[in-house]
């Protein structure tokens, strides 16, 4: 059997797994195995394939678990909600699909996974919506569309795989989707949300009012990620390397300093260690099955599809992300498969290693909002949300993630 096609029903198998409930890893174990067979590669061969392509994720692996320091320090000390908070305040509760959103896209631009950054937020939003009588899919999709815009300049797993996959600089990875970021802030909350329907609906009941609880300052909480930013930004500047091995690990030793709960060192650690932890687990996983495309011929066949379209070098880097992010509805697995699989091709017809990482990042968030993935019921489970109105959000989260990946292409083009 042709080994392009053959990979696309392992991977076929891998998503038909997953949607079943079959772990996710080994759903991609499965998958990978029966694509590598039905190539005719042998059971040898297949193996080998599947372990070099964990083995090229391996250094974004032990970045990424490193990362889990900034990150449990966010969200155990509470430095994600006064961050939150804040800017809440700031902006004012008329507002507030506004402030929702910016605080979503910060969250996740420092570090803090996207669906904890809607769980974190969705009290405050549930609280001063119910004030306002505002509809629940509204303050939702401000959460998700402000959390897609800040994942795609964020020190979290899929930027830092994406990087490592083609061999760009974390730091300028990140900053190159800063514009598209912005713009995808905007439209979100100035054009997506606005055509959600203002028909009146039975919202969960409000949270509680948390304005009494001890919750380090706002500069204090966010000093910690602004250090990461700084170390990760002497590479650009004066041409200092700091690894995010060692400038994601010192924003959260950091944190926990200056908001003094060093008491929750432990804590944090272990927080951090268990989400970064889980996310490792599944990119071996993800690696096995980018191996397996890898070595496949599906590159060649969407070269060839792409060859003759104006700027078709350009768009396989974003449909790559797309393609993958379906697959798996996860922007981490997506952003894996499709820049492990892909980042040879996208180099070889004249792609910056920046430039294709940042389109595969904002094209994996198009279509991580499925339904077989775990962030479609994490972020409807935290505002009470049936799963048949979480589902008519669905295309308005496939509207902004387009818009980032619209303008990092065009961004690209500019560069």
């Amino acid at each position: 059997m042709n080994s392009a096609v053959a990979a696309l029903i392992g991977l076929l198998v891998a998503i038909l797994l997953i949607i079943r409930k079959i772990p996710p890893v080994f759903s991609l174990f499965l998958g990978a195995l029966v694509g590598g067979l039905l190539s005719g590669w042998g059971m040898q061969t297949t193996v080998s394939e599947m372990i070099s392509g964990v083995k090229d994720i391996t250094p974004a692996i032990v970045r990424i678990l490193a990362a889990g320091v900034l990150s449990g320090m966010l969200v155990v000390t509470g430095a994600a909600e006064s961050i939150a908070l804040a800017i809440v305040k700031g902006l004012g509760e008329r507002r507030i699909y506004l402030a929702l959103a910016v605080s979503a896209m910060i969250l996740t631009a420092i570090g803090v996974f996207i669906d904890v950054a809607v769980i974190t937020i969705a009290p405050i939003a549930l609280m001063i919506g119910s004030r306002l009588d505002a509809r629940q899919s509204k303050l939702l999709l401000a959460m998700i569309g402000g959390g897609k815009c800040g994942n795609i300049i964020s020190p979290n797993p899929n930027t830092i795989i994406a990087a490592e996959n083609f061999g760009a600089p974390l730091q300028s990875v990140m900053l190159q989707n800063l514009l598209p970021a912005i713009a995808g802030l905007l439209v979100t909350v100035l054009l997506i949300i606005p055509l959600i329907p203002e028909k009146k609906q039975k919202n969960a009941p409000a949270a509680a009012d948390d304005s009494g609880k001890d919750l380090p300052s706002f500069l204090a909480s966010i000093a910690g990620p602004l250090l990461s930013v700084a170390l990760l930004a002497l590479r650009p500047l004066l041409g200092i390397v700091i690894d995010p091995l060692v400038a994601l690990p010192a924003g959260g030793i950091f944190g926990l300093i200056t908001t003094r709960r060093w008491k929750q060192t432990f804590a944090s650690l272990e927080y951090g260690l268990g989400k970064m932890s889980g996310v490792a687990v599944l990119l071996v996983g993800t690696g096995t099955i980018a191996g397996i495309i890898k070595a496949s011929a599906i590159k060649d066949v969407l070269v060839g599809a792409l060859a003759g379209w104006s700027g078709g070098a350009l768009l396989l880097a974003p449909l790559a992300g797309v393609l993958m992010c379906a697959a798996t509805a996860s922007t981490t697995a997506g952003a894996t498969i499709a820049s492990a699989s892909f980042s040879d091709a996208i180099l070889s017809s004249g792609i910056s290693g920046v430039s294709g990482a940042s389109m595969v990042n904002a094209g994996a968030t198009v279509l991580d909002h499925l339904p077989h993935g775990s962030f479609f019921h994490a972020t409807g489970g935290c505002v009470g949300m049936g799963v048949g109105e979480r589902m008519k959000l669905i295309p308005y989260e496939c509207l902004i993630g387009l818009t980032l990946t619209a303008f990092s292409v065009l961004m690209t083009v500019v560069l």
